[in-house]
C-alpha cells in the first residue's frame, strides 16, 4: 500500500512538473511576443528556452506522466482478436521496443555526451545538459515495456478495448 502511495506522489509531482514547464513555455513564448511585435525589439533567447522547454516537455511527459493507456495506438485489428491473441500482440510489441531502445542505447549514450562540445547561442546552455532527457526517456521506455510485457504475460493482462470509451488510444 506504502508503495502505491509513493508511486501516486510521484506520479502527480511528475504532472506539476510538466505543468511549470507548460506554463513557463507559454510565458516566455509571451514576452517573445509583446517584445518583437509591441515593443519593436525582438530577443533571442526566448526563442531559444522555448525550443528547450518543449524537448524536455514532450520527452519527460511521454516518459513519466503518460500512462500506457494513453498512448496512441492502431487499434484496427487489435480490436477484433482474442484476449489470448492481444496478450500477444502486447507481448510482441514490448519485445520489439526494448530491443530498439537497448540497441540504440549506447549510440544514444555517446552522441549526448558528444554534445557537451556545442552550447546553445545565446543563453551558452551546453547541448549534452538539453538532450540528456532523450537517455532518461529512453530508460524510461525500456523500464515501462519490460513492465507491460511482464504484465501481458503474468497479470490480467490487456484491456477489452470499448469503442465507446473515450481516450486517446481507441
Amino acid at each position: 500500500m506504502a508503495l502505491a502511495r509513493l508511486y501516486g506522489w510521484l506520479s502527480r509531482r511528475a504532472e506539476n512538473v510538466l505543468v511549470a514547464m507548460l506554463a513557463a513555455m507559454f510565458l516566455v513564448f509571451l514576452l517573445q511576443i509583446v517584445s518583437r511585435y509591441l515593443l519593436n525589439w525582438p530577443i533571442g533567447w526566448t526563442h531559444e528556452v522555448s525550443v528547450m522547454l518543449w524537448i524536455w516537455l514532450v520527452l519527460f511527459g511521454a516518459a513519466f506522466v503518460i500512462s500506457d493507456d494513453e498512448e496512441m495506438r492502431f487499434d484496427l485489428f487489435y480490436r477484433g482478436v482474442s484476449e489470448r491473441t492481444r496478450r500477444g500482440m502486447v507481448v510482441a510489441s514490448s519485445i520489439a521496443t526494448v530491443i530498439a531502445f537497448v540497441v540504440a542505447l549506447p549510440a544514444t549514450w555517446d552522441y549526448v555526451t558528444f554534445m557537451k562540445v556545442e552550447k546553445s547561442a545565446y543563453l551558452r546552455i551546453r547541448f549534452d545538459w538539453l538532450y540528456s532527457i532523450y537517455v532518461i526517456f529512453a530508460v524510461a521506455m525500456i523500464l515501462r515495456h519490460i513492465w507491460i510485457g511482464f504484465r501481458a504475460i503474468y497479470g490480467p493482462g490487456p484491456e477489452t478495448p470499448d469503442p465507446l470509451k473515450p481516450s486517446s488510444g481507441l
